[in-house]
């Protein structure tokens, strides 16, 4: 049994999502859904809430599992100690046992301006739905937030748990529309005024912001969250192909920028992404959490069970 999680095992058959031709959710096919129950989150460290849960605490509990023993004190249950152990080291020891507790997952969409280039909001949108169900399948509490300008359209999903609650938040993740242009720093300030407990942020956003994270990240570590920070971005902004004298417009303030031959600049460009994509890794694991980038052009097949899987962000 891993240190650092566990879960009670689940018959398959009481798992199963969907069982016949009926296409749950567009944002991917039922063969793809039936590998992704299969699925569970690995987090880093044990931030878990006092409730009943899959995964393990840190500290002594209820369960028939035995986990360590440690000294008598005053007050402890008599019911606990370890008689065996006394008789023949005439001291007292108490028994310890491992405690299931409630991971708490919550999820943050980027869904400004800049995501709806190069199918990023699809791929954030598919990455979301996949680590929700992931999370609701092995009874943890999902909340999901979009950060977005939409009048009128939803912005969060309420925390749930249970299978009960899987087709509330395919819902929510299918409409959720792109626009508008607030920072990811400011909407997790925003989502932390609304959450309670502890477990994973997942940070799904292509992270093109002018301000400095820092503080940001701090908020959800002080929060109890582990920071998982997944960039997704598109084949235009990993390679992209620029000659000439060009006129650049930022898609969410409207800023214009005139630049003179545009193929020089390049190079800067790579050096600037690399660097900035070196900073925000070191800044996730830092706090004991998990940074990666993608191509938005991969599949999310590709990036579940390959690329995530191989760096240990989910286990199968």
């Amino acid at each position: 049994m891993s240190n650092c999680l566990a879960r009670r095992s689940v018959p398959y058959e009481k798992r199963t999502v969907t069982t016949d031709n009926t296409q749950l959710t567009p944002l991917f096919p039922n063969s793809t859904l039936n590998r992704i129950e299969r699925m569970r989150l690995n987090p880093m460290r044990r931030l878990t809430n006092r409730s009943r849960g899959e995964h393990l605490s840190g500290k002594g509990g209820g369960s028939t599992d035995f986990a360590d023993y440690r000294d008598y004190a005053a007050g402890d249950d008599m019911r606990y100690v370890d008689w065996n152990i006394f008789a023949r080291l005439h001291r007292p020891y108490i028994k310890q046992f491992l405690h299931e507790e409630e991971l708490h997952v919550v999820i943050m969409i980027d869904a400004s301006t800049s995501m709806l280039f190069d199918d990023k909001l699809l791929k954030a949108r598919q990455l979301a739905a996949a680590f929700g169900m992931m999370g609701l399948l092995n009874v943890e509490r999902v909340s999901v937030y979009a950060i977005h300008q939409q009048e009128g359209q939803p912005w969060k999903l309420p925390p749930g748990t249970g299978r009960q609650k899987i087709r509330p938040l395919l819902k929510f993740v299918e409409g959720i529309e792109g626009g508008g242009n607030i920072p990811v720093e400011q909407a997790i300030e925003t989502m932390l005024r609304f959450h309670r407990g502890r477990g994973i942020a997942i940070l799904l956003s292509d992270f093109l912001t002018f301000s400095d994270l820092s503080r940001s990240l701090n908020l959800l570590f002080s929060s109890g969250l582990e920071v998982w920070g997944l960039q997704i971005l598109g084949e235009s902004e990993i390679n992209p192909t620029l000659d000439g004298d060009l006129r650049f417009v930022d898609s969410e303030s409207g800023e214009t920028l005139d630049v003179t031959n545009a193929g020089e600049l390049m190079s800067l460009y790579h050096e600037h992404r690399n660097w900035y994509q070196e900073t925000l890794h070191k800044q996730c694991r830092s706090r004991n959490g998990r940074f990666t980038s993608i191509n938005s052009s991969a599949t999310v097949e590709e990036v579940l069970f390959d690329t995530l899987s191989r760096q240990g962000w989910v286990l199968r």
